[in-house]
C-alpha cells in the first residue's frame, strides 16, 4: 500500500513506520521535519505545519491508500484533513485518546465505546485541569467531524482510543523516570499507596495493530479502545520492574494532597499516579480486530533492557527535584 503517516515520528509513529516499511509498502512522512528520521531515501518527507495551512496545500491531488494521523488535536484539523482527503484516502486512522472519557460526566470506568455518549463534565477552574481538559475535548470535536464525514459522505475512518502508551521511545519519559528512582537506590514514593489499578497499553502493541488494521472496510467509521488486558497498580508495575533491574524497591506511600502541600506536582513525583488516566476496556478490539497484547512482564523486560542497554545520558526533567521526593519520604517512612 501507498500510506502517509501524519506526525508521530518519535515513538509509536516511528514504530509504525520500520513495521511498514518492513512489510513493503511505499511510505510518505508529514511532519514538521524538527527531528531526524533513520528511513533514508526509502521515505518521501513533506515537511509543512498544519497549524499553517501546509496540510492541504502539500497534499494537494496526493492519493494514499491509508493514511495515519498521529497529529489531529482539535475538530478544524480533522475536517481539513477529511476535505482535503475525499476520496483520495483508501483509509483514514486518528490515533485518539481515552481521554475522550474522562471529560464525561460521570467518569466511566472501565471505559467502553458505549460510554462515549453522554454528559460532558464542565470545564475546570484550574490552569493544569483545564489543560487536560482542553486535550480530551478537542480529540472529542475531532472524532465528531470524523463520524459527521463517515454519515455525510462514507469517508473512510477510523478511530482508536489509547490510554497511557509505555514503550521504549516515550518521549514523555514516565516509566524511565521510575527506574531511574530504582537503581539510584533512593524511595520510590507512591502517591496514596499506588493502589489503584491502571491499564497502560504498549506502543509496540499498537503499531502492530495499526499495521493489521490498514484497508479493512469493516472498521470504517467505527471507534476501538486498544489497551492491555492486565490492570496491575502503580505498586505492582514497579514491583516488576524493579525485580527486572535486580532492584529492591523502597516504596514509601505518601498522601496525594501532602504531595502537594510539599510544593511538588503529584505526577512529576509518580507519573502513573495521575487524575486524568484513562482505564480502558479493549473487549471490543479483541473480539472484532482480533487485537493481542503481549503480557505486562513481557512488555517490561524489553524496556528496561533497553535502559540498560543504552541508558539517556541524564534523567528526565522530573528528577530534577529528587532531594525533595527524598526528604518527603522520611517523613512518612
Amino acid at each position: 500500500m501507498d500510506v502517509l503517516v501524519v506526525g508521530g515520528n518519535r515513538f509509536v509513529g516511528y514504530e509504525l513506520a520500520w513495521r511498514l516499511l518492513a512489510g513493503g509498502h511505499r511510505l510518505t512522512l508529514f511532519n514538521r521535519g524538527s527531528r531526524g528520521d533513520p528511513f533514508g531515501e526509502r521515505v518521501e518527507r513533506l515537511r509543512g505545519d498544519r497549524t499553517a495551512g501546509d496540510f492541504s496545500r502539500l497534499l494537494a491531488g496526493r492519493r494514499f491508500d491509508a493514511v495515519v494521523d498521529f497529529a489531529v488535536f482539535r475538530g478544524e484539523e480533522a475536517a481539513e484533513a477529511a476535505e482535503s482527503l475525499k476520496g483520495r484516502a483508501g483509509h483514514y486512522v486518528m490515533v485518539s485518546t481515552g481521554q475522550v472519557y474522562l471529560v464525561r460526566a460521570p467518569r466511566p470506568s472501565p471505559a467502553r465505546e458505549t460510554d462515549y455518549e453522554g454528559p460532558l463534565m464542565a470545564a475546570p477552574t484550574s490552569t493544569k485541569e483545564k489543560e487536560e481538559w482542553d486535550y480530551g475535548m478537542g480529540k472529542r470535536a475531532a472524532e465528531d467531524v470524523l463520524v459527521r464525514a463517515w454519515e455525510s459522505s462514507r469517508f473512510p475512518s477510523t478511530r482508536l482510543r489509547l490510554p497511557m502508551v509505555n514503550g521504549e521511545r516515550d518521549y514523555f519519559r514516565r516509566l524511565e523516570g521510575y527506574l531511574w528512582r530504582l537503581v539510584d537506590g533512593g524511595p520510590v514514593i507512591l502517591p496514596d499507596g499506588g493502589e489503584r489499578p491502571t491499564r497502560h497499553v504498549y506502543g509496540a502493541a499498537v503499531a502492530r495493530a495499526i499495521a493489521g488494521m490498514l484497508g479493512r472496510r469493516d472498521t470504517f467509521g467505527e471507534a476501538y479502545n486498544l489497551a492491555q488486558d492486565e490492570t496491575p497498580s502503580a505498586r505492582e508495575i514497579l514491583a516488576i520492574a524493579g525485580e527486572l533491574l535486580g532492584a529492591t524497591p523502597r516504596f514509601v506511600p505518601v498522601p496525594a494532597r501532602e504531595i502537594e502541600a510539599a510544593g511538588l506536582d503529584v505526577v512529576a513525583v509518580s507519573a502513573f499516579s495521575g487524575a486524568w488516566m484513562s482505564f480502558l476496556d479493549p473487549g471490543r478490539a479483541k473480539s472484532e480486530l482480533g487485537f493481542r497484547h503481549e503480557p505486562l512482564r513481557e512488555y517490561l523486560g524489553r524496556i528496561v533492557a533497553a535502559f540498560l542497554a543504552q541508558p539517556p545520558a541524564s534523567p528526565p526533567p522530573a528528577l530534577a527535584r529528587r532531594d525533595e521526593e527524598r526528604a518527603l519520604a522520611v517523613r512518612f517512612a
